[in-house]
């Protein structure tokens, strides 16, 4: 980085090349964080390598008016000593008025790098102003191919591996078994084919585990995992 004159512009922080493989993780990350979010949210992601330039992602960045290159700001730099000085590096949660008055609540969160190295922020403002039916409209959810059919997506919460496979299989296979269209003789072999498709046998053991919640045996669970990969 030069200034106008063409000298060298002094780095706040010599970043690492793991450093900047995690900033560019969070950078990537940013983008979708604002579309969950919505309209009333400003991201703001800095890097400390240049203070001078430190913005290197935003959403909603026009609210403050800044935009990628941006510098830091003089509460942002208030922000990162006290989080230096905290032990924890916990993130900051604060009440904050933008430039025009606006009551925000914020917060700043530490980006740890190598050697635990605070190496950038990312800063959160909600916009109080933000109107009721801009925030109702995020609840529309527009439809993506990761939706189901039915409009709804259901997850389950378990408190552990082996009662997320009890709870997937139970609900794939009283839907199946429930399936008149499914000849009996193809019934495991669709749950199996299900379970798949779900990433269910990613976790470890889950093979044995369904083949003993079916009452088959593993290679038969196998086999229809084989036949579900080569009908893809």
């Amino acid at each position: 980085m030069t200034k106008d004159n063409g000298t060298k512009e002094k780095p706040y922080l010599a970043l690492s090349d793991t450093d900047r493989k995690i900033l560019e993780s969070y950078r990537t990350m940013i983008p979708n964080l604002g579309e969950y979010l919505g309209e009333g949210y400003e991201i703001i992601l800095h890097s400390l390598e240049n203070l001078q330039h430190s913005v290197i992602a935003n959403v909603n960045g026009h609210y403050s008016g800044r935009a990628n290159g941006a510098p830091i700001t003089d509460f942002a730099l208030s922000m990162l000593a006290r989080l230096e000085h905290d032990k924890n590096h916990s993130s900051v949660c604060y009440m904050n008025r933008s430039k025009t008055g606006v009551p925000l609540r914020s917060s700043t969160i530490p980006i740890m790098g190598e050697n635990q190295r605070i190496i950038g922020l990312i800063c959160i403002n909600f916009y109080t102003n933000i109107s009721i039916s801009q925030l109702i409209s995020k609840f529309q959810v527009p439809q993506s191919s990761l939706q189901p059919e039915t409009g709804e997506i259901r997850e389950n919460f378990a408190e552990n591996t082996d009662e997320l496979i009890e709870n997937v299989l139970g609900e794939t296979k009283q839907r199946i078994l429930n399936d008149s269209s499914i000849s009996s003789q193809n019934k495991n072999k669709r749950i199996v084919e299900e379970l798949y498709a779900k990433g269910i046998f990613n976790i470890k053991d889950a093979v044995i585990k369904v083949a003993g919640l079916l009452g088959i045996s593993k290679n038969t669970v196998y086999m229809h995992i084989r036949n579900a990969n080569t009908d893809k």
